[in-house]
């Protein structure tokens, strides 16, 4: 994946909400409506940026990589 994530502005408002919910779990926070909201939007992004995330392969391994640096990034 050729588009930085992590410096979209969704990502950085996702980072912000699963910060101030208090949840642990990243994957947990996404499946509530705020965190689904914003990972919506952040996948609408990335379509913008060209990112082909049509197939659930593709969105799946998004999501993952999107989960694994919440968790490593934004627990603090």
């Amino acid at each position: 994946m050729d588009w930085e994530f992590t410096e979209d502005a969704a990502f950085l408002a996702l980072c912000d909400a699963f910060r101030e919910s208090g949840e642990t779990s990243a994957i947990e926070f996404l499946a509530n409506g705020e965190g689904a909201f914003h990972f919506q939007e952040l996948t609408q992004n990335a379509a913008g940026e060209g990112i082909d995330l049509s197939d659930s392969d593709s969105l799946d391994e998004f999501q993952q990589d999107v989960i694994q640096t919440m968790e490593t990034l934004c627990k603090d």
